[in-house]
């Protein structure tokens, strides 16, 4: 399984010759446009900078986390080549979406991995939705606060889901320095097991780390 992060919430994985594209951004959020063809896009929710779906070449299959304009959750469940995708309903924020809105949660098998993009989650999880997320072997977690949860909540988040890896995402950057979110430095401060691992990794069950780790990717 290869993930290649893109910038702000928007990764793509791909495995067996399938690529599946998750959240991507619109060319306000200011990092360059990626030059992909996936076979599928998962949308977390129906933000400019999470499902401009439009964007992305080819005729990709759109898997979204939301239905009805973002005003209920989609019965996400898909096969994508080797991959399966399903959705858990979670809220964009702390008061069960009455400030921004729904949030789906998107779970990817394949290869005996289970890999989590959390969205744009703005609050800690339930007991329900743990259970409904189930074993996590690679989380992708906001960490920016203001429009998502922050480095406190994303430390309970990573506390109640224990993923063997944790990738950050949606901070503030040199392309987005006027957004009102934090830093990656602001969620990694204090934390050890950090690696910077480039842009793109690699990654198979066996090479999972023992111990829980924070891959940084460029």
């Amino acid at each position: 399984m290869e993930i290649r992060y893109y910038g702000h919430a928007m990764f793509g994985l791909t495995a067996d010759g399938t690529t599946v594209v998750i959240d991507p951004f619109n060319d306000d959020v200011g990092y360059p446009r990626p030059d992909v063809e996936p076979d599928a896009v998962v949308t977390s929710h129906e933000h400019s900078d999470h499902g401009s779906v439009d964007l992305i070449r080819g005729r990709p299959k759109v898997l979204r986390g939301l239905a009805e304009e973002g005003k209920t959750w989609a019965a996400l469940d898909a096969h994508v080549g080797p991959m399966r995708v399903f959705g858990v309903p979670t809220y964009h924020d702390a008061m069960q979406g009455r400030a921004r809105g729904k949030n789906a949660v998107a779970v990817i098998e394949v290869e005996g991995l289970r890999m989590v993009h959390l969205g744009d989650l703005g609050h800690v999880l339930t007991p329900e939705q743990v259970r409904a997320i189930g074993a996590v072997d690679v989380l992708m977690v906001p960490v920016g606060g203001h429009f998502t949860i922050g480095p406190a909540e994303a430390d309970q988040v990573i506390a109640q889901l224990k993923p063997r890896v944790v990738i950050p995402m949606h901070f503030k950057t040199e392309v987005n320095p006027g957004w009102p979110i934090g830093t990656l430095e602001d969620f990694l401060k204090g934390k050890e097991a950090v690696k910077r691992v480039g842009t793109t990794i690699t990654i198979t069950r066996a090479a999972l780390p023992t111990e829980q780790e924070i891959w940084v990717l460029a």
